[in-house]
């Protein structure tokens, strides 16, 4: 058994601390590593900005490899189980799940708009959705036609579930093998609380090389990070629910696709001439962690993070011999009428 690794009770594998260090220090330098272009130039202003965020969301992902083949804390049958790649089992539950992964982060979205609207931090028109419409006619030419604003905002509502299971689901794929994939399996030998809340904050803080940069917030100070920490830290604690109540992955991968597809609801809501503090009213901002909170709490008394599934077990890789093997009897018990005695030192075989 490698030194990394040990194996639990309940099939679980339990990760050394060393092998999870090295992951976060790598996942955090390679990340600052594929920004340091944007630092030494315009930050992101440049041209390259939105690529390089794109190639910066995957290297969890080059993390979790790097980790993985070098230092291999699990064995190599065992990987893809323990990342919750493969297998998909029960279908029925991971399916389910992935559904409410599309489907629940756009309402949690609208919710955390209500939020800020209710609480005067951001300036609702629900009539003319003013602001919405000057924003598209804006990057259109002058005189061009435009359907109703309610029609664009219908299209672009129904193409957030698509988004969000194609393009956003795929730049989230390198995110999500790092974060719930490994890191917060890998944590949870020290509680359901620590892992979810660790993993979280350490995703935050991942994102530092462009918060820094105006990313998100608006905001080039340790505010920003804060803020993106703090927003992370929420929403981590409901992607990692998702991964440990699923025993996959993938419901985490589609939810934060739908959180990415999903996160600017706000501007068709918002009336023209106003501004808003996107610290406030994101949904990685403060409205974003109200809402967050309320769902938590309602996992919580619903008793839903008890509700942990054990890893999918492997199927046996040989099929049944076709004839059952023949068992001697031991010479000593020949005559006697007894049946045929187990080996010395055996015990009986466990379900």
């Amino acid at each position: 058994m490698s030194a990394q690794a040990t194996e639990r009770a309940d099939g679980d594998r339990s990760i050394g601390l060393g092998a999870i260090i090295a992951y976060v220090v790598l996942a955090c330098g390679l990340a600052w590593l594929v920004a340091l272009p944007l630092w030494l130039g315009d930050g992101l202003r440049e041209p390259y900005a939105l690529p390089l965020m794109t190639v910066m969301m995957y290297m969890p992902a080059v993390a979790v490899v790097l980790v993985l083949f070098v230092l291999r804390p699990i064995p190599k049958g065992q990987r893809l189980r323990f990342l919750g790649l493969w297998p998909l089992r029960p279908v029925k539950r991971v399916v389910w799940l992935i559904v409410i992964g599309l489907l629940v982060p756009p309402l949690l979205v609208l919710a955390s708009t209500a939020v800020a609207a209710l609480c005067g931090w951001l300036t609702v028109d629900l009539a003319g959705f003013s602001g919405f419409t000057e924003l598209i006619a804006a990057k259109v030419p002058a005189g061009t036609p435009l359907p109703p604003t309610g029609v664009l905002i219908a299209a672009q509502a129904a193409s957030i579930p698509v988004a969000a299971a194609t393009v956003n689901a795929i730049a989230a794929f390198g995110e999500e093998l790092g974060w719930r994939g490994f890191l917060v399996p890998a944590l949870r030998r020290y509680g359901t609380w620590a892992s979810l809340l660790i993993s979280g904050v350490v995703w935050g803080l991942w994102h530092a090389p462009i918060i820094l940069l105006g990313y998100n917030f608006g905001r080039t100070d340790v505010s920003g990070v804060l803020l993106m920490t703090g927003g992370c830290a929420v929403w981590g604690v409901l992607l990692g629910w998702l991964r440990l109540r699923s025993g996959s992955m993938w419901p985490a991968v589609f939810a934060h696709g739908a959180l990415n597809a999903s996160a600017g609801m706000y501007v068709w809501f918002f009336a023209a001439g106003t501004r808003a503090d996107p610290a406030l009213i994101l949904p990685l901002g403060v409205a974003g962690w109200i809402v967050g909170a309320v769902l938590i709490l309602v996992l919580i008394v619903t008793g839903q993070f008890r509700r942990q599934p054990a890893l999918a077990t492997d199927r046996p890789r040989t099929l049944p011999a076709p004839f059952p093997e023949p068992v001697l009897e031991n010479p000593q018990d020949a005559g006697s009428g007894a049946g045929p005695s187990a080996p010395a030192g055996s015990e009986p075989e466990r379900s």
